[in-house]
């Protein structure tokens, strides 16, 4: 009798067992397979095999930017159109992971957990997707790029609808390169998204930071001047700044981008508030934009001197920033200190993706709405007082700032510059940055002029 419990209850054991492992199984194939779908050792949907089964990939004008026609995948037939949307598009690889043929593969190709990849085309549901971004707006920045690397976005600020990202270097997906030993030089980050899978040192468009410290943590910072003669000793070394401004404050500081207003702000503020602007603002975080998250900046001063403290302010040191990142921190300083939640899917298969999108983090606020309001005057004022409104067309009220950050000795700048709009029928943040540049007004201002121009044409002809 004994030896008979002892049987059942094994066998008992190894039934639960086994309805356990059913269990995990369906619970991990039901969350989990849309993303094994996209992985590339699956050889099912490897290379173009998936694709050759997806649908269609729109922009926000209906233009058709991916399809395929008789089991191939085709993009579209403007080659500089082609290059521009690479990044968001994809190729027929899966080489730019945060592209949509990547990162949406299943809902472009129809996965289903009973068919597989093999569903009936009277069962699919069209396996379409319309994207945010305007294809001639890629086109332009990317032109106006003149053949650079950099990074480009422009997003509308009060809906999140991204409406130009741009990422060089670039290729042809129709004509993708055969990358080897030879010619691997040619092609270094290819297939990097720089919008936001790159960071970049961010100069003088990080003293934004140093200014929203400050007016949140001096009281007395909006009657106070700074003495600049060209160079500042702090913390036994010197500080440069590229002019002798004399005697400026706060407001004329960040027009002319002094140096020594931002340094000597710093290294008063201190490592703890300094600290709490950058990770407050987003400089220390990861977004995500849909489905694909962005790289995190970098602001760590916790073993930085004195004097270091005070070139971190400045946007040198170690500081690093992410072009999206920047560009939602715009977006928080036109909306009042709450950013926008962007993203570049805006339907599948006709369903309103966005709005799922934007419900899913709404509103959040990266600075106070005072010191919102002031950066919004501040860079409204250096935009008229240095850089002029006939640099972006004369037709958009612009806020804006710039910044050259020296990468290494020897090297050339990337140059930066990072706004918004104050138009109603065109609330545009953006964020350009343009690798081995010479300065961010001369190198960036011209990309940015062009890229929120034709944003801005589009959102008004709708």
């Amino acid at each position: 009798m004994k030896r008979v419990r002892t049987r059942s209850m094994f066998v008992f054991v190894l039934v639960l067992l086994f309805f356990a492992g059913i269990t995990y199984f369906t619970v991990n194939i039901s969350l989990n397979a849309g993303s094994w779908v996209q992985h590339s050792y699956n050889g099912h949907t490897a290379g173009s095999g998936g694709l050759e089964k997806a649908g269609k990939i729109f922009d926000r004008n209906g233009v058709v930017l991916a399809q395929t026609v008789d089991g191939n995948r085709v993009y579209n037939e403007d080659y500089n159109t082609r290059l521009s949307t690479l990044h968001v598009v994809g190729d027929n690889s899966l080489n730019i992971s945060t592209a949509v043929q990547s990162v949406y593969r299943s809902e472009l190709t129809g996965f289903s957990y009973i068919w597989g990849l093999e569903m009936p085309q009277s069962f699919r549901g069209g396996n379409n997707l319309t994207l945010t971004i305007d294809s001639n707006a890629c086109k332009t920045a990317y032109e106006a790029l003149g053949g650079m690397n950099g990074a480009v976005v422009v997003m509308n600020y009060k809906t999140g609808e991204i409406l130009c990202s741009v990422s060089s270097k670039t290729y042809d997906p129709q004509n993708p390169p055969e990358i080897n030993e030879e010619n691997e030089k040619d092609y270094v980050g290819a297939y990097l998204n720089r919008v936001i899978s790159s960071s970049y040192a961010p100069g003088s468009t990080f003293k934004l930071i140093t200014t929203a410290a400050a007016l949140e943590n001096m009281p007395d910072i909006d009657s106070r001047t700074f003495e600049c003669t060209g160079s500042a000793e702090i913390g036994g070394e010197k500080v440069t700044c590229m002019s002798q401004h004399g005697t400026i404050n706060l407001d004329d500081g960040l027009a002319q981008s002094c140096n020594i207003v931002f340094a000597q702000l710093a290294y008063e503020l201190g490592r703890d508030k300094m600290t709490a602007a950058a990770n407050e603002m987003g400089i220390n975080s990861s977004f995500n934009i849909g489905h694909a998250p962005t790289v995190k900046g970098q602001y760590d001063v916790k073993n930085a001197s004195d004097n270091d403290l005070a070139w971190s302010g400045i946007g040198q040191y170690t500081d690093l920033a992410n072009p999206m990142q920047m560009c939602i921190l715009m977006s928080a300083i036109a909306n009042g200190g709450n950013r926008a939640e962007p993203y570049y899917v805006h339907s599948i298969n006709g369903s309103d993706y966005s709005v799922f999108t934007a419900a899913v983090q709404s509103g959040q606020a990266m600075l106070k709405s005072s010191t919102a309001q002031r950066l919004n005057d501040m860079m409204r004022y250096t935009v008229t007082s240095n850089y002029g409104d006939y640099m972006f067309g004369g037709n958009l009220t612009v806020c804006a700032k710039t910044g050259t950050a020296e990468v290494q000795e020897g090297e050339s700048n990337d140059a930066w510059i990072v706004g918004f709009t104050q138009d109603e029928d065109a609330p545009l943040a953006f964020a350009v940055v343009v690798e081995d540049g010479t300065f961010g007004l001369t190198t960036a201002g011209p990309v940015a002029s062009a890229a929120i121009q034709a944003c801005a044409q589009s959102m008004r002809a709708e």
